[in-house]
């Protein structure tokens, strides 16, 4: 039986470039009755718990160093007795959520996780953040994409770190070549595939150095 996949949507009011404003980040869970994989642990621990019941969590993953993204993973991570895992180029983001803290498992490029008899690939997608990662799921066609990719395209909300060529850099070389029937689950708003966001016209102009 292939594993299933729960959203738990959660807000927060956070300060970004523009002042405070409420944002609503969404919490993937990947798994079947025995085992869970977590992926953007964000706002409030308690619902995202609720929903992993009494599952063995396999890891709670960060598909990039956001608050947003990644404030509620130590606390789920030592609720459930799991490790904390994210890309280790956005070890600088994650110490300034989690200063005592580190990560206990680096999300490197072409790892795979396995979770529920499925294999769960880390692709590394520098862009959003230097360590942001999409997680394809092959066997299920559906891949976690955090901010790198939402409906309607990729998402910018730090200017200092986000840069547009190299989001489309990476989603062209690691994202957009997935099959076109793959579910794009993001950390924000509806999901999408990737036949219906490949031929973006943000995607389309020549790249910069």
């Amino acid at each position: 039986m292939l594993p299933r996949i729960d959203r738990v949507v959660t807000a927060a009011t956070i300060a970004t470039d523009d002042g405070q404003r409420t944002v609503e980040t969404t919490t993937w869970l990947l798994g079947d009755e025995e085992q869970v994989l977590v992926v953007d642990a964000a706002h409030d621990a308690a619902p995202i718990r609720a929903a992993v019941g009494d599952r063995r969590v396999v890891g709670v993953a960060c598909t990039h160093g956001h608050r947003n993204h990644a404030d509620q993973a130590v606390a789920l991570a030592d609720a459930v007795g799991a490790p904390t895992m994210v890309n280790e180029e956005d070890r600088p983001l994650w110490d300034e959520v989690h200063p005592d803290h580190g990560p206990d498992e680096d999300l490197a490029h072409e790892e795979e996780i396995a979770v529920a008899h499925v294999q769960v690939r880390v692709l590394h997608t520098p862009g959003h953040t230097p360590g942001s990662v999409c997680l394809y799921v092959p066997a299920l066609d559906v891949v976690f994409t955090g901010d790198m990719l939402l409906k309607g395209g990729p998402l910018r909300v730090d200017r200092t770190l986000s840069r547009y060529p190299p989001i489309t850099r990476s989603l062209r070389e690691r994202v957009l070549g997935l099959p076109p029937q793959t579910r794009v689950l993001p950390g924000h708003g509806d999901e999408t595939t990737i036949g219906d966001e490949r031929d973006l016209p943000e995607l389309v102009p020549p790249l910069e150095p």
